[in-house]
């Protein structure tokens, strides 16, 4: 389960993992952050995001033209 939500659907690459990154700072370290997503580069995008930043990619899943990214939160 996610301490938070962030709708960024209908946005297209960088801004789904800006407003993921800005959204994680506001999260305490362990936190967990769901990002929903259209852009279809998300896919590929989150897991280097959070590999780079130190963040664990929990869960993603696909639910028709919409991505769920299931982010928490590194130290």
């Amino acid at each position: 389960m996610a301490d938070a939500l962030l709708d960024a659907r209908g946005l297209n690459c960088p801004m789904p993992i800006l407003k993921a990154q800005r959204a994680l700072r506001e999260l305490a370290p362990g936190g967990a952050l769901r990002v929903l997503a259209t852009d279809p580069v998300s896919v590929e995008d989150f897991p280097d995001f959070c590999r780079s930043a130190g963040h664990e990619l929990v869960e993603s899943s696909q639910d028709g033209a919409t991505y769920s990214f299931v982010i928490k939160r590194g130290a």
